[in-house]
């Protein structure tokens, strides 16, 4: 799995994704909003091997067999969170209704200035959960992320307003670990997307949606080196401009003995799974994996 998503070629067209910015920022969200219908139709019709991967996770998401009009709504969400960058990015967050669990558990996390590792998944929107810590004067964020298999997209979209942009910590890199202890003592928060791995890492088996599943240990190991705190974050797309975003503590490994660190950690990556898949069967359009997971 770690090796076909990163070796997979982006399919998109720079031009494309252009016009598509063009039409967003000129006409608004109303208007581009109707370019998404003929973009998803033609990728449900036409990516087989991505319609195939979203069809095995939305069986197990759903409980039932999907069709193929849960298949064009879960290409939909995708695209219709990639569209809310835009916007979110132009510092129009007035177009969005955005709901918060948990924030107080945030801010008390945050309080003492260290920082803390915010673990998410490929699910829902971290755009409008950073917009929203900008608005309200929390600390920044620099997302630790591999970039290759989404630079053209990512390319434009950085260019919208760079001032807006999160920081990015390129994965794999040599001085990344030294780039993610800077961030921390500066009190910045650490996004990492722990629902998939690059080659190398090492992977823990969890259950989930009813097969096993094997999930990177790296996120959990960084913050257990660097004695942080951890929260769950998810920014989810409930349909139109409505956002819920849910924030949550997971298992503290900040003063774990060495003895039992590895012990601490396989513990916290199952219990990451657990509230992965809580959320997927809650909002199940919402995670972006079309990949083969199971496989």
């Amino acid at each position: 799995m770690s090796q076909e998503w990163t070796t997979r070629p982006e399919r998109s067209n720079v031009w494309a994704i252009r016009f598509i910015v063009w039409v967003a920022l000129t006409f608004g969200r109303r208007v581009s909003r109707g370019l998404l219908y003929p973009i998803c139709f033609y990728f449900v019709i036409f990516s087989a091997q991505a319609r195939a991967a979203s069809r095995k996770y939305l069986d197990r998401a759903l409980g039932r067999r999907s069709t193929l009009r849960d298949g064009f709504r879960h290409c939909f969400f995708f695209a219709s969170t990639i569209l809310d960058r835009i916007f979110l990015l132009n510092e129009q967050n007035i177009l969005f209704e955005v709901r918060v669990q948990g924030e107080e558990i945030f801010k008390e996390v945050i309080s003492d200035g260290r920082g803390c590792f915010l673990i998410g998944a490929h699910m829902g929107s971290f755009e409008v959960l950073h917009a929203l810590s900008r608005d309200q004067g929390h600390v920044q964020t620099s997302m630790v992320m591999y970039e290759e298999n989404a630079r053209k997209l990512n390319t434009v979209l950085k260019n919208i307003n760079p001032r807006r942009n999160p920081p990015v910590i390129s994965l794999g890199k040599i001085d990344s670990m030294l780039k993610v202890r800077e961030a921390l003592e500066h009190g910045e928060c650490i996004g990492i997307l722990a629902d998939r791995a690059i080659s190398g890492e090492k992977m823990i088996s969890c259950e989930f949606l009813g097969g096993s599943v094997k999930f990177p240990a790296g996120p959990f190991r960084l913050a257990a080196i660097l004695e942080r705190p951890i929260m769950l974050m998810f920014g989810l797309y409930q349909g139109g401009n409505r956002y819920n975003i849910y924030l949550e503590r997971l298992v503290d490994l900040q003063h774990v003995p060495h003895s039992e660190r590895d012990a601490a950690i396989e513990q916290s990556v199952r219990q990451f799974a657990r509230r992965l898949e809580h959320y997927c069967r809650e909002s199940p359009y919402n995670w972006f994996n079309f990949y083969d997971f199971w496989k």
